[in-house]
């Protein structure tokens, strides 16, 4: 009797762990399924119209616009610009370059992601060769909700070089009317800024590999239940 009540409680606790361990698969391959319908969605951003960006709300920009191709002309505010510290690009440590663009007849003002730049590690302070052209120009590049953040123990960012940007705090700083967006430039080098973004990615390919580690071991808690519970006590009897 004792014997066949440990059976029950094992096959019960082996297959509770069983059904757990597949339904968070299960649940994985969902969340694969959403990323893969998202991904979709982004990659036919990139197929639709170029937008302007003095045609946009300024105080307000729809999530569904992110990453949409975007044109701003306008004049560079170069006395603006900031350089955004511990930046990689190519397993290269530099600066994000980002400058202010006066939009054309229009008071608004967008923040543009220019570029990367290298850095001098033999003089942390001195600021890398950036070529900002006078005039009007033209930039063409994608909408971007912000600025990655990284983990900063100091206070606000102040000066030229700064280890984050909050877009709130600059526009409450320089009193520029900044839009709610920024513009990351795309294209090829120029003006001493490299521009080899990461593909847009929604990781969609990370969930399969945790729905296939779920399922292994769910798989491993019936192999393991299978062999102590009948293979093995059968070869014990026989022996």
């Amino acid at each position: 009797m004792n014997t066949n009540r440990r059976l029950v409680w094992v096959t019960l606790a082996a297959a509770l762990a069983c059904l757990a361990t597949a339904s968070l698969g299960f649940w994985q391959l969902g969340r694969a399924e959403e990323k893969l319908a998202r991904q979709a969605s982004l990659d036919q951003r990139a197929l639709e119209p170029v937008l302007l960006a003095g045609q946009l709300d300024a105080s307000a920009v729809a999530p569904e616009l992110s990453y949409r191709r975007i044109e701003a002309r306008g004049h560079w505010l170069s006395e603006r610009t900031i350089y955004l510290d511990n930046r990689p690009m190519n397993s290269r440590v530099g600066f994000y370059v980002v400058t202010p663009l006066q939009l054309q007849a229009s008071a608004e003002v967008v923040l543009v992601l220019r570029g990367w730049a290298a850095r001098d590690f033999q003089e942390r302070s001195r600021l890398p060769p950036v070529d900002t052209p006078s005039g009007l120009v033209s930039v063409a590049g994608r909408i971007a909700p912000a600025l990655a953040r990284l983990y900063d123990m100091g206070g606000p960012d102040t000066g030229q070089i700064r280890q984050n940007l909050d877009l709130a705090q600059y526009r409450a700083e320089s009193g520029l009317a900044l839009a709610s967006y920024i513009v990351q430039q795309t294209g090829e080098p120029s003006e001493g800024l490299q521009r080899d973004w990461p593909q847009i990615s929604t990781g969609v390919d990370k969930h399969y590999g945790y729905a296939f580690q779920w399922f292994g071991l769910s798989a491993l808690i019936a192999v393991l239940y299978v062999w102590f519970q009948f293979v093995r006590n059968r070869q014990q009897r026989s022996a």
